[in-house]
């Protein structure tokens, strides 16, 4: 764990969290990102929320990596998107389709996405959202430990 980051960990925990509880208590949604997303097409009554939330957290992210290149990643390293694995043979474009698509599968299935389940549904206690992401990390290890992309 040569990448360990407590500090930074705590403070993008806290900021999801703070974003959560002030989308939940400023506008009675959760933060489930596929849901946001999702209701962009077909076009909800509710799009400019939507568009508002899901723009400012690219925009965030964005400007944040610009201003601080190496937050998060124990260094001066810019992050990097993940290669796929070579003895694959898939190039990484095709991979991160793939990954995109049984992601989005995967969260129209659960009804809901990581953020959704794990961080809001445990918040309220959801058992649900309990199963779901006991679901995830044990598709992610498998996952893991199949491709060996970490």
């Amino acid at each position: 764990m040569e990448s360990f980051t407590p500090l930074t960990a705590a403070l993008g925990g806290s900021l999801i969290g703070l974003a959560t509880a002030v989308l939940w208590l400023g506008n009675g949604r959760i933060a489930g990102i596929s849901g946001i997303f999702g209701q962009l097409l077909p076009p909800a009554q509710t799009v400019v929320w939507r568009l508002v939330f899901l723009v400012a957290m690219v925009l965030s992210t964005f400007v944040i990596a610009r201003l601080l290149p190496g937050i998060g990643m124990g260094g001066h390293v810019p992050a990097a998107l993940v290669e796929a694995p070579a003895a694959w043979g898939v190039p990484t474009p095709v991979w991160l389709a793939i990954a995109g698509l049984l992601t989005g599968v995967g969260t129209k299935i659960g009804n809901g996405c990581t953020s959704g389940h794990g961080v809001c549904g445990l918040a309220r206690l959801s058992r649900r959202s309990l199963v779901a992401v006991l679901v995830f990390f044990g598709v992610a290890m498998v996952t893991v430990a199949i491709t060996g992309v970490v």
